[in-house]
This record gives structure tokens, C-alpha cells and sequence, in this order.
């Protein structure tokens, strides 16, 4: 009387390795997330402050971390919490609240420490203020830092990713999450780093940065209030 239950264990689709989701379903989830995160937002200005600033090495740390941010959100819908936001919006406007009012901080830190002299000296590599750790951490706060993402990762799963989904499809997903992510602000990470655009930073610092901080402070109530 046990072998129905047996069968049915070996059947689950967490028991099983091969993956269920197709080529193309990869291939489209790939395609959306890529067109999205190559709209403007939070990551995109943090990112750009950061490879002028430091460079193009600390810039790719930062990009890795917002790929991270990205699929933790991926994972949390994957898991159920863009259903559970639907139930219960209350949680989503707390994430939202706290996830803003950390991008205004970073926003106003930006405009308060605007005058002062960018580090585009040669031995601004070995002052530099991002270490690696600090600059992927950065990129995982700011990533996580709107919550709606997950709602987006929600939508989106719900017509390509099948009740019958493996942990290998989910693997998967997450891998190409952050694979697209990272890539997309580490290219640009170089692009920023190259030196006529640091040079162009450092000749009108103070406003750039008070420009950069009051996007990203408006970028956080935009958050909070939407």
C-alpha cells in the first residue's frame, strides 16, 4: 500500500534533476529581464557614480552584487512572496518604505559630500573609499532596495515557469538573473570608468553628484509613495 506514496515522492518535481522548463523559456525570461534592467532606476545611477569614482573594477564587484540583489528577489517570487504581497500589501508598503529610505540616504550622502575633490589622482586607486566587500554590498542593498521587483519576477514567472518546475529550472533561472544583470552594469561600469568620462566627472563634480543624489533621493520617495 506504500508504492503509490513511493511513486508519487519519485514523481515530485524537486526529486527530480532534469531540467522542465524549455530552451525558449530561458531564452524569453533572458530577453524580459535584460530589456528591464536596462531601464533607468536606482542600480543604474549608483552605478554610474560608483565606475567614475572608483573605477571599473570596483564597478563590476558593484554589478555582481546588484545581479545577486536581483535573483534573491527572483528567488523570494519563485518561492511565493509576490503572491503573498497580493494578500497582503501591508508587508510590500513596509519593504517599500525601508527600501526607499535607504536610496534617499545614499542620495543625501551624495549631495552633502558633492564638494568635495574627486579622487582622479594616481594614487587615488590606493585611497579609494569602495573596497570589494563594500562595493558588492552596496550593490546587494541597492538592488534589494525596491521591492517591486519581485511583483515584476512575479508576473513574469507565472506564464513561463510550469507548476512542474525542477530545483535544476530554478537554478537555472536564478544563474541567468544573475548572469544578465551583472553583465549589463559591468559593461557599463567600463564604459563610465573610461578616463574622458572621469576627467569630464571631475571638472564638474559637485554638481554631478548633487545632480546623482537628488535623482537617487527622488528615486526613493518615488518608491516609498507609488
Amino acid at each position: 500500500m506504500s508504492m503509490p506514496d513511493t511513486m508519487s515522492s519519485e514523481c515530485h518535481p524537486w526529486n527530480r534533476t532534469t531540467p522542465d522548463v524549455g530552451f525558449w523559456a530561458f531564452f524569453t525570461l533572458a530577453t524580459i529581464h535584460a530589456v528591464a534592467v536596462m531601464s533607468p532606476g536606482p542600480t543604474f545611477v549608483v552605478q554610474l557614480r560608483t565606475s567614475i569614482t572608483e573605477g571599473a573594477t570596483i564597478g563590476a564587484v558593484t554589478a555582481f552584487g546588484f545581479g545577486i540583489g536581483a535573483a534573491i528577489w527572483a528567488a523570494a517570487a519563485l518561492l511565493g512572496l509576490a503572491a503573498l504581497f497580493q494578500v497582503a500589501p501591508a508587508a510590500l508598503t513596509v519593504l517599500k518604505v525601508a527600501g526607499g529610505l535607504f536610496l534617499a540616504f545614499i542620495g543625501i550622502v551624495m549631495w552633502r559630500h558633492a564638494p568635495e575633490p574627486a579622487p582622479m589622482d594616481p594614487g587615488a586607486a590606493r585611497t579609494r573609499r569602495l573596497t570589494p566587500w563594500r562595493a558588492l554590498r552596496l550593490g546587494i542593498l541597492t538592488s534589494l532596495a525596491n521591492p517591486k521587483v519581485v511583483v515584476f519576477f512575479g508576473a513574469v514567472f507565472v506564464g513561463l515557469v510550469p507548476a512542474t518546475a525542477t530545483w535544476m529550472d530554478f537554478a537555472i533561472i536564478l544563474a541567468l538573473i544573475i548572469a544578465v544583470e551583472s553583465t549589463w552594469y559591468a559593461c557599463l561600469g567600463v564604459a563610465f570608468a573610461a578616463p574622458p568620462a572621469r576627467r569630464a566627472y571631475a571638472r564638474a563634480k559637485t554638481w554631478i553628484d548633487r545632480a546623482f543624489g537628488g535623482v537617487l533621493t527622488a528615486m526613493g520617495l518615488r518608491i516609498m509613495v507609488n
